[in-house]
């Protein structure tokens, strides 16, 4: 590494990092709340997030015999509902780049019934291993905000869907109502932060995550990420006044 490259940083929250260390403070943090992952998001949302997922798969139009990649797939919740409709012609690769949120989802899904044609692989975003042209569809919930590089990682979710395949990014975004906005600050800040500490004895996992958010390209800004990596139509749906939205791009 060249002293210039090493120079280089990066946002973990708010704070700068150098580039090459960011994997690793994220990687703590999800190791640190993998356990209480799934109820520290029914709490945090209040039971939103399965509401949001849910439009997430109606939207991606799933048929029987595809193949699909659930990145930053935690502890499996899309994955769990895209294996039901590709059936065993398809297959669903359940892959993120913490070992811990994994297994989290491998023993979910395993615990659910679910084998087979689901398959689990421990990916970085920025450089997935897998061939060019190789899924119908490509979901990542949650995840996009944490990676370092945002471009790499559309560029290379983009050379492993096939033609005339989608990509689908579910992420927090900007509340578009001003109302909305101040209150949705004040809970994020004062309120999240302390139930993780209370839920997971680690408010400052979620202290991060609540400043990832905000560090993390706004509606218009990711669509034009998209468009820059190669996407096409890319469009998004502002779900829970823009608490949330999720984007969509084609590969053509």
């Amino acid at each position: 590494m060249t002293k210039l490259e090493s120079e280089k940083t990066t946002h973990f929250g708010f704070k700068e990092v150098p580039v090459n260390e960011k994997v690793q403070h994220v990687e703590a943090v999800f190791h640190s709340v993998a356990s209480k992952y799934d109820l520290m998001n029914d709490v945090m949302s209040f039971g939103l997030h399965r509401m949001w997922k849910q439009f997430t798969i109606n939207q991606a139009n799933i048929r029987r015999g595809y193949t699909i990649l659930d990145l930053a797939g935690g502890t499996g919740d899309l994955a769990k509902a895209m294996v039901k409709k590709t059936g065993k012609e398809g297959k669903v690769i359940l892959a993120d780049i913490n070992d811990k949120m994994l297994l989290q989802g491998r023993e979910r899904l395993l615990d659910a019934g679910i084998a087979g044609n689901v398959h689990y692989v421990q990916a970085d975003a920025e450089n997935l291993p897998f061939p060019d042209n190789y899924f119908d569809r490509i979901t990542i919930a949650f995840g996009l905000r944490n990676v370092t590089d945002k471009s790499a990682a559309l560029r290379s979710m983009r050379r492993v869907l096939k033609p005339g395949g989608q990509l689908l990014v579910l992420e927090f975004s900007k509340p578009v109502l001003p109302l909305l906005e101040s209150i949705y600050n004040k809970y994020s800040f004062h309120i999240i932060p302390k139930l993780g500490e209370w839920i997971c004895q680690d408010g400052a996992s979620y202290q991060y995550l609540v400043e990832s958010i905000r560090m993390h390209p706004d509606q218009a800004a990711l669509k034009i990420l998209m468009q820059d990596a190669g996407l096409d139509d890319v469009a998004y749906h502002n779900l829970t006044g823009g608490v949330v939205a999720l984007h969509k791009g084609y590969k053509y």
